[in-house]
């Protein structure tokens, strides 16, 4: 059995990787051919437009891994079919679960592939990809220019933690701070602040309406200094580090908002939409094993055409479950339904809908 194990991997991996190839290079092309006339339109240098590209493939390579996992499925045991090998097989005694084993492990092989590729490469590539455009694309940017910045949380290294209620980009104007000193991890002094402005000149932040206390080992306040007026004063963080916050979920891994859900929670935050972006990182991986258990019965459906017949059905399949998955997120976002389940709501339901057709497909 190994020999056959050998050669069902050795089958689907090369059919996979011409798959995979094939797509990333239809969406490379397609995506520029999209962006060309903003890349132009902004005068974006060449070097520039190479390095938006590079670091956009690890992306590509992660949307493009669950229609290939799929095709790739289809034609391995469509191939076996037409060449009446899976005859053979089944008459042998080997069962279509017994032909599943190796390709089901590999899905799942390629699911954790896969979310370690999110929270690595995925991450970083799309940072610097929107990076790329809020410098460079003003025009007809997709990555939208946020102007006005609400719930930052700024930790500069490990004593000094900083909320900012709102903030305004242009003006460098922000509202409701409060900046906490902590000494071998007990709050030593705590500034509140109505208002902020950045003094460019000066480098420093100008205060408005703000208190300072300091607090003994105990926790008791030992100073209170209140003022109505305004002052300058070092904050340790400048308008770019405030600016650096509003990275979107598809450029955080999962451990970097896991720990903005916390920071947001502690300041009472509601964390909906995080935790529905959060969960999809591990529910989205998964599709590479959901598109194996639902590929190979689509072929042993139909003994004739059953080839042609799967990878069309393989095709509607991916695009019916990426419906899935967008409804289920844009319910959870509206709070209709609970992170958990908009997140995993279509792995769910495309899960039992495998498992089923693989139960009563012909063995």
């Amino acid at each position: 059995m190994k020999k056959l194990d050998l050669y069902l991997i050795r089958q689907f991996l090369v059919t996979l990787s011409m798959t995979l190839m094939g797509f990333l290079c239809v969406i490379l092309i397609v995506d520029l051919i999209e962006n060309l006339d903003r890349f132009i339109d902004n005068a974006i240098p060449f070097k520039i437009t190479l390095k938006y590209y590079f670091y956009a493939i690890p992306w590509f390579i992660n949307i493009g891994l669950p229609m290939s996992m799929m095709i790739s499925t289809v034609f391995s045991v469509g191939l076996l079919a037409k060449r009446n090998e899976l005859t053979a097989m089944k008459a042998t005694g080997i069962s279509l679960y017994r032909i599943a084993v190796p390709l089901t492990t590999i899905g799942l092989i390629v699911s954790f592939i896969s979310f370690e590729l999110d929270n690595t490469w995925v991450s970083k590539g799309n940072e610097v990809r929107y990076n790329i455009e809020r410098e460079y694309m003003k025009r007809r940017s997709r990555v939208k220019h946020q102007k006005d910045l609400r719930n930052v949380f700024l930790q500069k290294n490990e004593k000094t933690h900083i909320s900012i209620g709102r903030y305004k980009v242009e003006t460098t104007v922000g509202r409701s701070i409060t900046a906490i000193s902590l000494e071998d991890g007990i709050v030593s002094k705590r500034l509140d602040a109505r208002g902020i402005t950045w003094d460019d000149s000066l480098t420093l932040w100008r205060v408005t309406d703000y208190s300072i206390r300091e607090f003994n080992v105990a926790g008791e306040v030992k100073n209170t200094f209140m003022s109505s007026g305004d002052t300058l004063i070092h904050l340790e963080f400048t308008p770019q580090d405030i600016t650096q916050q509003s990275k979107t979920p598809d450029e955080m891994s999962f451990a970097d908002l896991t720990i903005r859900i916390d920071q947001l929670k502690e300041n009472g935050v509601d964390t909906t939409k995080w935790e529905v972006d959060r969960l999809f990182k591990i529910s989205f991986a998964f599709t590479n094993l959901i598109v194996v258990l639902f590929g190979l019965p689509l072929v042993v459906m139909k003994p004739k055409g059953g080839l042609s017949f799967g990878a069309g059905m393989g095709i509607f399949v991916i695009f019916v479950y990426y419906a899935f998955i967008k409804f289920g997120m844009s319910m959870g976002y509206k709070g209709i339904m609970s992170p958990m389940v908009a997140a995993w709501m279509g792995n769910v339901i495309f899960s039992v809908g495998g498992g089923l057709l693989l139960i009563f497909s012909r063995k």
